[in-house]
């Protein structure tokens, strides 16, 4: 009883975490390339891979997943998970120790894990797996799992489950890739009002300090000191003390915890650096064009989508891209590469906002359509 209940809830865990990546495969492949970026594991040859790794990552969680709740091939299934685990378990603490990527992804945009957090979740559904494996391995001994013809029936219509199970993940795990997540997890889902958003940003910030890494040049001794006591004690700062700021030690640490939300990354500069958030916030309507990587877009795709927007008649619009030169009839504007991902999970990509309300998005080849 106890470890089918223990086998019950890990299975729907691992299910879960590779459900809400499996909406968004497009959105987990950003967080594989962030893995591979030149500050992680610097194995930036691999960045183009990152989709087609998340597809194997994902499908291995939903198949094995799936397999230990319908407890098909036990043996197979629990070692191949204890694997994956431990893979995750490397991944994450990687992440924790060296504070490289502060997200890992495990349940998508659905749930946000710290790396530290993340770790402990995977030493934890580490320690279940091992667990499920002793109490199971008598199991495993079983030569003709299926002698009867009984056994042979359930047997085969756990194969039907999760088959059937496969083509329906199968097809969200499209949608997603194709045109938009099914499931939409994200800050900027349709009816989030960017506007609001911003005002609650506003009123509840988060609040940071400064701590300096200071060196004694006589003795050699280091403190770390934050700001404020940095000001009040004058010895750190007065003419002729033996402290120096240590460059490229000082840390920004938060102290407060204010409003959370990915909109805060919501800023967009015209080419010489005027911010024009306000405006498009504020605007009745406005039509915002996406690309995160504007070398990779097909010239007549952004041609067909600049002159179907430049149709709309009394809306705001601007093109929005890392680079300044991305857009020949719309004006130009620049945002993070990284903030645009969050937006926008196909390259191009269109976002309409009435009064700063998202009212459509949709990626530029089902936008022209």
């Amino acid at each position: 009883m106890l470890k089918g209940l223990l086998r019950f809830i890990v299975a729907v865990i691992f299910i879960l975490s590779g459900f809400v990546k499996a909406v968004d495969l497009v959105g987990f492949s950003f967080k594989m390339e962030e893995y591979f970026s030149p500050s992680v594991f610097n194995m930036p040859f691999l960045e183009k891979f990152a989709l087609l790794f998340s597809i194997i990552v994902v499908v291995l969680e939903l198949f094995l997943g799936f397999m230990l709740l319908l407890k098909i091939k036990l043996k197979f299934t629990l070692s191949a998970l204890i694997a994956l685990c431990i893979f995750f378990g490397f991944l994450t603490f990687y992440s924790a120790y060296f504070n490289v990527v502060t997200d890992c992804g495990c349940f998508g945009d659905a749930v946000k894990f710290t790396p530290w957090q993340s770790f402990i979740k995977d030493i934890i559904l580490l320690a279940g797996l091992i667990l499920l494996f002793i109490l199971y391995r008598k199991e495993f001994r079983k030569k003709d799992e299926y002698s009867s013809n009984t056994q042979e029936s359930s047997g085969k219509f756990k194969y039907y489950i999760l088959g059937i199970f496969s083509l329906i993940m199968i097809y969200i795990m499209a949608q997603g890739i194709l045109h938009e997540p099914m499931i939409d997890f994200r800050d900027y889902k349709i009816g989030t009002d960017i506007k609001g958003e911003k005002e609650k940003i506003n009123k509840n910030p988060s609040e940071y300090k400064t701590f300096y890494s200071l060196k004694n040049q006589k003795t050699g001794e280091t403190v770390n000191v934050d700001q404020d006591d940095y000001i009040k004690e004058t010895k750190y700062w007065a003419e002729g003390s033996p402290w120096k700021i240590e460059e490229g030690k000082n840390k920004s640490v938060l102290i407060k915890e204010g409003y959370k939300s990915e909109i805060a990354k919501f800023k967009i500069d015209d080419p010489a650096g005027m911010e024009l958030t306000e405006e498009i916030i504020n605007a009745p309507k406005a039509i915002l064009v996406f690309s995160y990587h504007p070398k990779d877009v097909p010239a007549d795709l952004l041609q067909k989508t600049e002159a179907k927007v430049n149709a709309q008649k009394g809306a705001v619009i601007y093109g929005v891209s890392t680079i300044p030169n991305t857009f020949k009839t719309i004006k130009n504007t620049m945002m993070d590469g990284t903030a645009i991902k969050t937006i926008a999970r196909s390259n191009p990509f269109v976002l309409v906002l009435e009064k700063g309300k998202i009212v459509d998005k949709q990626p530029a080849k089902d936008y022209i359509k």
